[in-house]
């Protein structure tokens, strides 16, 4: 039984999105008084700092953490706080079509994120080319993955790299399969609303002998500036609800629809 004024026990998730909501109202947070109002050890405040400052979400500092720089990563950070369990389950469903021993392409985005987790955690034998840092630093902590980042320029807000360069190094290369994802899917294709993102999608999309895009069902019915894929070039849509009405017809017998279940033999970490 929960006594009166006794802290509520957070699951790890809800407990990494209320630190960095913390380091919104605070320039510098401490990991005893976290402890404190989580009511966990500092051992595991500590796991969650090493595991936010790696993804670039904030900075450790002496008996604590601060928060990034200004303007660093926000789009992404904000992204990150926002259906955070359907795409940890996506993340990890997407994680199975993955062979061992597989070579991949992945791009930058908070579901790929996750998908590059599933893989860390489960120390899948894989060969990663990626154009996301955050992707490069989950996934490069499996000792199972070889992971190349892609160069190129720099976009810190998305914390990954974009233009020529990049579009030129990923034509270096021919692998089983590539991981996308993307801000909107509707009748007319995927499309993408970052600047520059359209252009590395396709050239990882031409050089990849299978396709998968990872799309949450919020995004459906979207439409953004730049066009990725025709509905017919999608391949595999990995997602967490069957699309239905003009969308589901748009995607006809040309794209493979995966549904993952609402809950996974994983469960919450």
């Amino acid at each position: 039984m929960v006594e009166a004024g006794e802290p509520k026990r957070l699951r790890k998730a809800e407990r990494r999105q209320q630190i960095l909501l913390e380091l919104r109202l605070k320039p510098h947070v401490r990991v005893s008084e976290l402890a404190g109002l989580f009511g966990v050890t500092t051992e595991t405040i500590r796991r969650d700092m090493e595991e936010l400052s790696g993804e670039g979400l904030l900075q450790r500092a002496h008996g604590g953490a601060s928060a990034t720089a200004p303007g660093v990563h926000r789009e992404m950070d904000q992204r990150r706080l926002e259906r955070v369990a359907e795409r940890e389950r996506l993340g990890r469903f997407a994680a199975n079509l993955v062979s061992d021993g597989a070579t991949i392409m992945v791009d930058a985005g908070t579901t790929t994120m996750e998908f590059a987790r599933a893989l860390a955690f489960g120390e899948t034998r894989v060969t990663a080319i990626t154009n996301s840092l955050q992707v490069a630093m989950v996934l490069g902590q499996s000792p199972a993955a070889s992971v190349r980042l892609v160069p190129g320029t720099y976009m810190r807000a998305e914390a990954a790299t974009i233009g020529t360069e990049a579009c030129e190094y990923l034509a270096g290369y021919n692998v089983d399969a590539c991981f996308l994802g993307a801000a909107g899917l509707a009748e007319g294709g995927v499309t993408e609303a970052v600047d520059g993102f359209g252009a590395i999608k396709r050239a990882m999309m031409r050089q990849s002998a299978a396709r998968h895009f990872l799309i949450d069902s919020s995004k459906f019915g979207r439409t953004y500036l730049t066009r990725v894929a025709r509905c017919s070039e999608i391949g595999t849509l990995v997602t967490d609800a069957a699309p239905d009405g003009a969308l589901a017809g748009a995607l006809g017998g040309d794209t493979r629809v995966l549904v993952s279940p609402a809950t996974d033999a994983a469960g919450s970490r």
